[in-house]
């Protein structure tokens, strides 16, 4: 069966470059707050990154766990309210603010990444995961990493639409991790568009494609930011190893919708606390590994 919205208009050259100016306007004119840390836990191994910029705001380098043993590292991103909600029609509903939207999650938390996955039902219209604020994209070149990271999205049944932005840019990598189905439904938009690049998977286990990212693609560093489905796929697989996860100080979202999906939530242990104000009572980021003990 054809994917029924194959045919929408797709972005052009010139309506992305229009995309990308305004991404790139909304960043530079947010007002971001001063991040205060909280708790710092020592002897761990994580890597820094920053630059002025980043550092006068955020307070410091910006921590990325190093895998002990394999690769890619996977590190989940998260807002949710005070009351642990994700889900919500519009994510800025939630209340983390620009300071979350543009310093943790459009910019800190993949200016490092190889790759940006999202789950098919994340992945909206308007949808291309990149770092957008001129000093962050600095700081992504100064890493020797390309301008965008490659889009890695995740479908078991196909329902994408192919007028998002991020199937339509050739010169920007892109992977679908796809389920039979999805392959069947898909397979006149894929044809469509030879840079997208199908990784097969047969039922839940996803851990052959995305360790063939990294022994295939040179994926190593990934920043998966959602859904909550897809990022409990992934701790359930032993994939995800951190999470930076941003808590909110107000109550809202779709109840019953934690970060984590399944069974047993997982041990989180936090690495770095650090708190902001925008107005409002303070919002609280932490880093935290996840723990396997389940």
């Amino acid at each position: 069966m054809p994917n029924d919205r194959h045919e929408r208009p797709v972005p052009t050259p010139a309506a992305f470059a229009a995309f990308a100016a305004r991404k790139t306007r909304q960043a530079e004119e947010a007002r971001i707050a001063t991040l205060t840390t909280a708790l710092q836990t020592p002897g761990h191994a994580v890597r820094g990154v920053g630059n002025a910029w980043s550092r006068a705001f955020y307070g410091g380098d910006f921590d990325l766990l190093v895998p002990p043993h394999r690769y890619p590292a996977l590190s989940l991103v998260f807002v949710q309210s005070k009351d642990r909600n994700t889900g919500a029609a519009d994510p800025s509903a939630l209340g983390g603010g620009a300071t979350d939207t543009h310093l943790i999650y459009e910019g800190l938390s993949r200016v490092a990444a190889d790759g940006v996955l999202a789950g098919a039902g994340t992945v909206h219209r308007e949808a291309f995961f990149s770092v957008w604020h001129p000093a962050l994209v600095e700081l992504r070149q100064s890493l020797g990493l390309p301008r965008h990271p490659a889009q890695i999205v995740i479908s078991n049944t196909g329902r994408l639409d192919f007028s998002a932005v991020l199937f339509n840019v050739p010169d920007v990598p892109v992977f679908l991790i796809a389920g039979g189905e999805c392959l069947t439904r898909c397979d006149a938009d894929l044809i469509a568009r030879p840079w997208v690049q199908r990784l097969a998977v047969r039922g839940e286990n996803v851990s052959t494609a995305i360790h063939q990212l990294h022994a295939a693609h040179g994926i190593r560093r990934i920043s998966c930011i959602g859904g909550r489905y897809t990022a409990t796929r992934l701790v359930d697989a032993g994939l995800a190893q951190d999470i930076y996860l941003t808590t909110t100080s107000q109550n809202g979202g779709e109840p019953g919708t934690p970060w984590y999906s399944g069974p047993t939530a997982p041990r989180l242990d936090v690495l770095t606390r650090k708190h902001w104000t925008d107005d409002g009572p303070p919002i609280v980021f932490e880093h935290c590994l996840i723990g396997s003990d389940r």
